[in-house]
C-alpha cells in the first residue's frame, strides 16, 4: 500500500502555512523544556484565546454552556482544556491527550559534592535514555526550588547566550580502549552521569584556608548570591538537566526540526493547536497534556491520577448535576487520539523495522492501532470499526495519514497512555508524529508531518 509524500500537497510557493507552524512549535520547545514551562506557558496562551481557570468559574458559581471554555490544571505539571460542545457531556468527548514529560536527567536532593578540587552535581536518569548520549555535550538546568517558607525560585541556567552550561564528561579515546569494549548499556553507567559545575575555589579569609570542599563552598556561595538559596533547598527542589540550546531547521531544505523533547510535545503541541483552532464542536472538545508517560503515567500528576475523572466530575455538578451513571455514559461514549509519537524508518538501521508497517517522514499523521511489546504486552488495540471512522475523516479533509507499529515483531516495544483512557471504556487509538533519533538528546521530526499532525487533530474533534 502506497502512500502519498505530503510535501506534494504544497509544492513550492504554497509551504508558508506548513513553514510558519513549524516556526511556532521552534519556540515552543525551545523555551519549554519541562513539565511546569510546559504548562505555564500553554496556561497563557489559552487565556490569550479566551479560556478561562475552572476554579474561577466554579467560585463564580456561573454555570457553563456550549462554547465556553475553560482550563483545569493540577500541581504545575498536568492541564486539561475543554470546549464545551453542542451536544450534552453525557454524549461523550473528543479527546486528545498528550503527554509533555521527556527522558531527561534528574538532580538528585543532595546532588551537590566536590571531588579533586571539583563541584559535581549528582544526577538520576529518567525515562528510558542511551546514557552514553549524554556525555560531552552542553547542557541546561531547568526547574524549580522550593524553599521552607514556601516561596519559589526558578531556575533556567544554561539557554541564554551569556550563561555558563555543563556537562558530563567522557573519558578520552587515547585511554578508553577497556571502556570500548564494554557492551552499549554499560560505556557509561547511571551513577557516572554527574553535571561539572564549577572548579575554582572560595576565597577564603587567613583562618579559613585549609578549609576542605572550598570548589564546592564556592558554588554554594554563587548559588546564594544569585538565587538565595542555601544547600538544604536541593531537598526540595526540582531540577532538571537537559540539552542546552533552540531548536533548529535540520537539512538543506529545512524541511525537518532538530529539537530536544519532541517526544511527546511534538504531538502535545499540535494538540494545543488543534482545540484552540477547532472552536465550538458537536461533542465536548478536550486536550489533555499529563505529566510522567515517560516512567509509567504514575503519580499525582500522570495519567493513572483520578485528576481528569474529578474534573468531568465538576463539570457535570456544574451543568446540572452530577450522577455515576452521567459519568459512565459520558466516559463510555468519549473518543481519543492518544497522540503519541511513533519511530520513524531510518534506512541506516533498517534491520529493527518491518518496512511495511512503519512510519515514514513526509507521510503525514501516524496512526499506532497497537503499541506494546513482544506479543502487543502492555499495549492498547484499537477497534477496526473506530480506525475505519478515523480513515474516513481524515480522508473527507485530505489529511495525509500513515500506519505503523513500533519496530519489528520481538524487537522490542512501548507504550502510551492510551490503554488507561481505554480502561474508562472508551474508543482509543494512538495518533501521533514520527520521529527520528527517539529519546536521544535531539531529536528529528518533518515539519509537514507537524503540520499534518495539527490538520488531523482539528478534524478529529470537528466530526469524530
Amino acid at each position: 500500500m502506497e502512500r502519498k509524500n505530503a510535501w506534494k500537497k504544497y509544492p513550492e510557493g504554497k509551504r508558508e502555512e506548513v513553514f510558519a507552524f513549524g516556526e511556532k512549535y521552534k519556540k515552543f520547545i525551545s523555551d519549554c523544556k519541562t513539565e511546569r514551562e510546559c504548562v505555564t506557558e500553554l496556561i497563557a496562551q489559552a487565556e490569550e484565546a479566551g479560556f478561562e481557570n475552572l476554579k474561577d468559574v466554579l467560585a463564580s458559581g456561573r454555570t457553563l454552556k456550549t462554547g465556553d471554555k475553560i482550563y483545569a490544571e493540577n500541581m504545575g505539571k498536568l492541564l486539561a482544556l475543554f470546549v464545551i460542545g453542542k451536544q450534552p457531556l453525557e454524549q461523550g468527548m473528543n479527546i486528545l491527550g498528550a503527554h509533555i514529560d521527556s527522558p531527561r536527567l534528574d538532580l538528585k536532593q543532595v546532588p551537590l559534592y566536590e571531588d579533586t578540587e571539583m563541584a559535581f552535581l549528582d544526577t538520576h536518569y529518567y525515562g528510558g535514555v542511551k546514557k552514553y548520549q549524554w556525555v560531552a555535550l552542553p547542557l541546561a538546568l531547568h526547574g524549580v526550588i522550593v524553599k521552607k517558607d514556601g516561596t519559589k525560585v526558578m531556575v533556567n541556567i544554561g539557554e541564554k547566550e551569556d550563561d555558563p552550561v555543563f556537562g558530563i564528561s567522557d573519558l578520552l579515546i587515547h585511554l578508553a580502549g577497556e571502556q570500548m569494549d564494554k557492551k552499549a548499556s554499560k560505556v557509561i553507567e547511571g551513577e557516572n552521569l554527574d553535571v561539572l559545575v564549577g572548579s575554582i575555589p572560595f576565597e577564603s579569609q587567613e583562618e579559613e584556608k585549609k578549609a576542605k570542599e572550598t570548589v564546592k563552598r564556592n558554588v554554594l556561595n554563587l548559588l546564594k548570591e544569585q538565587y538565595n538559596v542555601e544547600e538544604d533547598d536541593f531537598l526540595s527542589a526540582e531540577i532538571e538537566v537537559v540539552p542546552a540550546g533552540k531548536a533548529r531547521d535540520y537539512g538543506f531544505d529545512r524541511s525537518m526540526v532538530m529539537g530536544y523533547g519532541h517526544d511527546d510535545r511534538v504531538c502535545a503541541y499540535p494538540s494545543f493547536a488543534a482545540i484552540a483552532e477547532a472552536g465550538t464542536c458537536e461533542k465536548t472538545s478536550v486536550c489533555l497534556l499529563v505529566d510522567k508517560e515517560e516512567i509509567g503515567s504514575v503519580g499525582a500528576t500522570g495519567m493513572q491520577s483520578q485528576f481528569f475523572a474529578y474534573t468531568v466530575a465538576e463539570l457535570f455538578e456544574n451543568m446540572g448535576g452530577y450522577s455515576q451513571i452521567k459519568f459512565n455514559r459520558a466516559m463510555s461514549n468519549s473518543k481519543v487520539l492518544s497522540s503519541d509519537v511513533s519511530a520513524a524508518y531510518d534506512p541506516l538501521y533498517a534491520s529493527a523495522m518491518e518496512k511495511k508497517n512503519c512510519a515514514y517522514f513526509g507521510n503525514g499523521l501516524v496512526f499506532n492501532k497497537y503499541t506494546g511489546s513482544r506479543g502487543k504486552g502492555g499495549s492498547n488495540d484499537a477497534n477496526p470499526e473506530y480506525m475505519a471512522e478515523l480513515r474516513k475523516i481524515m480522508d473527507e479533509n485530505e489529511v495525509s495519514f500513515q500506519t505503523s507499529e513500533l519496530g519489528k515483531v520481538d524487537q522490542g516495544g512501548g507504550g502510551t497512555i492510551a490503554y488507561i483512557l481505554a480502561n474508562y471504556n472508551m474508543s482509543v487509538i494512538d495518533s501521533g508524529v514520527a520521529v527520528l533519533n527517539m529519546h536521544a538528546p535531539w531529536e528529528i521530526i518533518s515539519k509537514v508531518d507537524l503540520y499534518e499532525a495539527k490538520r488531523g487533530y482539528a478534524a478529529f474533534l470537528r466530526e469524530a
